[in-house]
């Protein structure tokens, strides 16, 4: 079966951490690319661009990652498959298929092609629910084997998306739906990492995590999860759209050091 996800396995021993990466896939399923407005899938601008590229370190930690092969405009992997919105103070929240762009543009050709509620259901069941199913059988693998685990769902945004909010973003912003989706020592071991280099860190706002990390994370089963936004200029070029290995290479050392102290912390649950 042609799976819509990829799997990074650990290069030395496993940690009980697993790394999701769901908005980086750029592909487009056979079946409905022709449903698409041709130059707007050349580069989806909604993509979390080398987000997977950009934790590549994270092999040699012994963290497994799955990262998606489609694009969230095919399907959002962080979105409620109900299509219940995740927040309620009025600002823009794409859908769970995208029928436009963060901006508002027409991703599709014309209405005719727009997903109906049996394509979303089929999207649901194809590319949708085995993303999860995974991150299910990774996090309970390693519940199993070591009595904890920790998910860490990757993310990020441009500076400026006026459509969620007029001011530019911070640098990152962790999210656990107000503490809500792993234990107070985990969360506090991350802000604290985090917090320790140049960079501006916010806490649940304006972002809390998404689906993903709300749906995974349960703390009282020793299953914890966190979401991190960080912002495009972080790692990219200023025009947000090719990959800069110098400013990669600092973020690279922050994620590093969080993960290195998550990983310590997790052993003390």
């Amino acid at each position: 079966m042609n799976m819509p996800f990829y799997i990074i396995e650990p290069k030395v021993k496993k940690v009980p951490f697993i790394l999701s990466v769901p908005h980086c896939g750029i592909d487009f399923p056979d079946e409905i690319v022709k449903n698409y407005i041709p130059k707007m899938i050349k580069s989806p601008d909604d993509t979390d661009w080398f987000v997977h590229q950009l934790y590549s370190f994270a092999a040699e930690m012994g963290i497994t990652t799955i990262y998606a092969k489609y694009s969230r405009w095919v399907i959002d992997l962080n979105r409620n498959p109900k299509s219940l919105p995740l927040y309620d103070d009025g600002r823009i929240i794409t859908e769970l298929t995208p029928t436009s762009d963060f901006l508002g543009r027409n991703i599709y050709k014309s209405k005719d092609q727009l997903p109906n509620k049996d394509e979303i259901e089929r999207r649901l069941n194809k590319y949708y629910w085995p993303y999860y199913d995974k991150i299910e059988s990774l996090l309970n693998h390693c519940k199993n084997e070591f009595g904890k685990a920790l998910l860490w769902d990757a993310h990020s945004i441009r500076q400026f998306v006026p459509t969620i909010q007029k001011e530019k973003f911070p640098d990152m912003i962790l999210g656990n739906n107000n503490e809500t989706t792993a234990n107070k020592l985990i969360i506090n071991s991350a802000l604290e990492s985090l917090n320790s280099f140049q960079y501006g860190i916010n806490h649940n706002s304006p972002f809390k995590g998404g689906h993903i990390t709300r749906y995974f994370g349960k703390p009282k089963n020793n299953i914890h999860a966190l979401q991190l936004e960080m912002n495009k200029i972080l790692y990219m070029d200023d025009t947000e759209t090719k990959f800069n290995e110098v400013r990669s290479r600092d973020v690279q050392s922050v994620l590093k050091q969080t993960f290195k102290n998550l990983i310590e912390t997790l052993e003390l649950l």
